[in-house]
């Protein structure tokens, strides 16, 4: 473990396992604790990189989080993966990580291999979450279940990060509009689009979102392919997680 420096302030991360190196990048108000259970079973095959984004888990703290949040996280993985001069990178991203590997791989994609995203709401932000984003962040912050979560993933000063994330996430969806800085007809890795039919963000909203909107992705992109898990909430990653880490290591050639 240690730590990279990124705009002057110092970027978090830890490398577990050997092997070709296994990117996983976390969503919003979460920090790589999320993935440390099944970062275990990952690290038998490969050399297991997590990362806290600026602002989150043991990274240095910012006083407001850019717009272009997972922009400006694409950039800070781009600048560590450089700085160790990794190539050949398999990335998971899941919710917001998605996000951040698909513009990680549009802008740089000599150094990634295979991108799996997950359980993300598309090219531009969900209107339905961005209208209640506010009131839903504040309500969550009264949740028993919600606040071990946040405080699991960012210690004592959760609140703050939670209220620079939705600060952040409404300003995007005012000021830009759209998560990806490249036409998605630029993407050359290989990606697997993941998801739950039960992910509680968007069945709601439409119980095929994720079909509709991760076809749609596909079809400009020109390859790759999708799977969607029966049960399971969000993020499927860690919801499916038995069934999510057999169908990574088959998309892996890692059976």
């Amino acid at each position: 473990m240690g730590y990279f420096t990124f705009n002057n302030k110092q970027v978090y991360y830890n490398e577990i396992g050997e092997g070709t190196p296994l990117l996983l990048l976390h969503g919003n108000t979460a920090s790589s604790n999320m993935f440390l259970e099944i970062a275990e079973r990952y690290k038998a095959t490969f050399k297991v990189i997590l990362i806290d984004f600026l602002g989150h888990g043991k990274s240095d703290r910012l006083k407001e989080f850019p717009a272009d949040l997972w922009f400006d996280e694409a950039n800070q993985v781009i600048a560590y993966l450089k700085e160790k001069d990794f190539r050949n990178v398999n990335i998971i991203g899941s919710s917001g990580g998605a996000l951040v590997a698909i513009n990680v791989a549009l802008e740089a994609p000599e150094l990634v291999s295979k991108v799996i995203a997950d359980s993300f709401e598309g090219e531009t932000p969900l209107k339905a979450f961005i209208e209640n984003a506010a009131e839903d962040r504040e309500l969550s912050k009264h949740d028993d279940n919600t606040i071990r979560f946040y405080q699991a993933m960012q210690g004592d000063d959760w609140e703050s990060v939670v209220d620079n994330d939705t600060a952040a996430v409404i300003r995007h969806a005012k000021e830009i509009g759209k998560f990806f800085h490249k036409d998605l007809q630029a993407f050359k890795p290989d990606i697997l689009m993941t998801g739950s039919k039960q992910d509680e963000f968007v069945s709601n909203i439409d119980p095929d979102y994720f079909e509709k909107t991760y076809g749609s992705m596909l079809a400009k992109i020109g390859h790759g392919k999708m799977h969607l898990f029966d049960t399971g909430g969000h993020p499927a990653m860690l919801t499916t997680q038995e069934e999510f880490y057999k169908k990574s290591m088959e998309f892996f050639g890692r059976e």
